[in-house]
């Protein structure tokens, strides 16, 4: 009988799943339509108020998603508020979508990727990443590991398309 072999493994592909390296830290939101006088307008002074009565410690280490979920006008300086009071707990805030708050999730597991170890190695990313914006995410994979690895693949390790080969 014959010993079955993981040729994969013994192929040398290093798998990279990019929903994997994604800081998988929960992010909570802050919606600023809570603090809309009738839904519309930000008054300063109630603004004031809540940012100095909010339990900011509860978002202590935590990813912060910003936002106002209406279409209301928020002055830059709600953020810049919002943003100080939360300094001295989160990680880090991000204003805007969701998939704002992914582009900065990503751009950070990227950062983290140990290339050194990558360098010269034939990579397949992985291509069921569930992600917001898939595209956005492998596109910015392909220009942190183009200049490393030898070469570069996308797919599943029995059915690869080639992106990229020194």
């Amino acid at each position: 009988m014959e010993t079955i072999r993981n040729k994969v493994k013994e192929s040398g592909l290093i798998p990279l799943d990019l929903s994997q390296l994604l800081d998988h830290t929960i992010v909570k939101e802050i919606d600023l339509k809570n603090q809309l006088w009738q839904g519309f307008v930000l008054k300063e002074k109630d603004f004031r108020l809540w940012i100095k009565s909010h339990p900011w410690e509860e978002y202590k280490g935590s990813v912060v998603h910003l936002y106002c979920s209406t279409e209301a006008i928020i002055p830059t300086w709600a953020y810049m508020l919002v943003t100080s009071a939360l300094s001295p707990f989160t990680r880090f805030v991000v204003t805007g979508t969701a998939r704002d708050v992914e582009h900065v999730l990503v751009k950070i597991a990227l950062e983290s990727l140990d290339l050194q170890a990558m360098k010269g190695q034939r990579v397949i990313v992985k291509g069921c990443a569930h992600l917001l914006d898939q595209e956005t995410a492998l596109s910015q994979m392909v220009l942190t590991l183009q200049p490393v690895v030898k070469s570069l693949m996308f797919g599943e390790p029995c059915s690869t398309v080639p992106i990229f080969k020194r």
